[in-house]
């Protein structure tokens, strides 16, 4: 009963503390997700700002610079190129999307299952809402995190603004920080986050290029089967692909609908086999192969983190969770004994503020300073009050003058 109390009232303070702190992060997530876009970011253009350093000697902040107009240009480019068809394809697609549930109703009501109940029926009928009227929420979520035409201009700029410094002061800023820790934690907090961020590197990198194979594949299929939208489909699959196992079936899923509604069930089947042999590439080839040892989550841990994630944050939680639980995963193995990159090694130390406290060292050097001004001030005291010592030739008589030697001998 004892150790049951102790654990119950401890994991009651963590949880109100956990409480306490998502609710100022969604107090403040306008701010927060940009940061946290920011960061992403950098651990994907480090690599290109250090080989601009390295290989054209190109100065650190025009390095920075080039790497973050870089990125602006691509992806003003991208959203040129294909933004116009992408926009108008996006509500085609969902009226698509819709009109293919309405057909799988209607199949399951007269079909051989014969499942037309009321409870069904309702449950389509959510669904069929929360996708004509949450894609607008979807779509800005996954690219801005962010619900307003306002919130995504501040959100873009505090990105690019954070992602420019991060590049360019990084290690200052993770100094700074590793400095209000105590002492004793200082070094094992630095390099425990130098192999989470390998982690969040690796992470980042491999969920990009399996969300490009993904797009590539499935857009593909949907193309060669001729079914429409399919640069919509392509890039709405790539969105989806960042939220691991549960937005590359559901962005599947919606293009099987569209081929549904567009060419009829012999499509919609070759659609569906075009997805599944995509998720099987990605699942058994380009996850195992591309994360192998940087991130060891298990597929398990990766659904409970992607639902937790969804219930507290939505979309937003949705897309963080799993980054941010394997680098947690990382951080913690390492402060708990199990190093995953011991190639990193530890002779990388971070440069913090001086050992001793600030407060407690002006109190030593007053106290040292005071003693020290005693100290002469007594001894040059003494200097004044001691008397003038005789000199050498006062100490030694003749022996014939009055007091010497032969005074002495004729007084005896």
């Amino acid at each position: 009963m004892r150790n049951a109390a102790a654990w119950s009232w401890r994991l009651l303070l963590i949880g109100a503390a956990l409480a306490v702190l998502l609710w100022l992060l969604n107090e403040l997530k306008v701010v927060v997700v940009p940061i946290a876009v920011a960061l992403l970011l950098t651990v994907l253009l480090t690599p290109f700002v250090g080989w601009l350093q390295r290989t054209l000697r190109v100065p650190r902040v025009a390095a920075v610079a080039i790497s973050v107009a870089g990125l602006v240009l691509v992806v003003a480019g991208l959203l040129t190129l294909a933004g116009r068809s992408i926009v108008k394809g996006f509500g085609q697609l969902w009226d698509q999307a819709a009109q293919g549930i309405d057909k799988l109703t209607a199949w399951l009501a007269q079909g051989p299952l014969q499942l037309t109940t009321t409870d069904i029926s309702g449950w389509l009928d959510k669904i069929q809402g929360s996708l004509s009227g949450g894609s607008s929420e979807l779509v800005s979520g996954a690219l801005h995190a962010t619900t307003t035409v306002a919130h995504v201009a501040a959100g873009a700029l505090i990105a690019l603004f954070c992602t420019f410094f991060f590049l360019l002061d990084g290690r200052s800023i993770w100094a700074w920080v590793v400095g209000l820790l105590p002492r004793g934690s200082r070094e094992h907090v630095h390099q425990a986050g130098r192999r989470g961020l390998v982690t969040l590197g690796a992470y980042t990198r491999t969920q990009i290029l399996v969300a490009a194979v993904d797009a590539l594949g499935i857009g593909l299929g949907a193309a060669i089967l001729q079914v429409p939208l399919a640069l919509p489909l392509a890039v709405l699959v790539f969105l989806g692909s960042f939220i691991p196992i549960v937005g590359a079936v559901v962005t599947g899923s919606v293009a099987i609908l569209v081929a549904l509604v567009s060419n009829g069930p012999a499509s919609a089947i070759w659609m569906l086999v075009v997805v599944i042999l995509v998720q099987q590439l990605e699942g058994h080839v380009l996850q195992p192969f591309l994360m192998g040892h940087a991130v060891s989550l298990h597929p398990v841990a990766v659904l409970l983190s992607v639902a937790a994630g969804s219930f507290v944050a939505g979309i937003v939680g949705a897309l963080f969770a799993v980054p941010l639980v394997a680098t947690v995963n990382t951080v913690l193995l390492y402060l708990h004994g199990h190093d995953k990159f011991p190639q990193l090694g530890t002779d990388d130390h971070v440069p913090v503020r001086g050992r001793g406290h600030p407060v407690l060292d002006r109190a030593i050097a007053q106290v040292a300073e005071a003693t020290s001004e005693r100290v002469a001030t007594q001894a040059e005291a003494e200097d004044r009050d001691e008397p003038d010592a005789p000199t050498a030739g006062t100490e030694t008589r003749d022996a014939g003058e009055p007091g010497g030697a032969d005074d002495d001998a004729s007084r005896r």
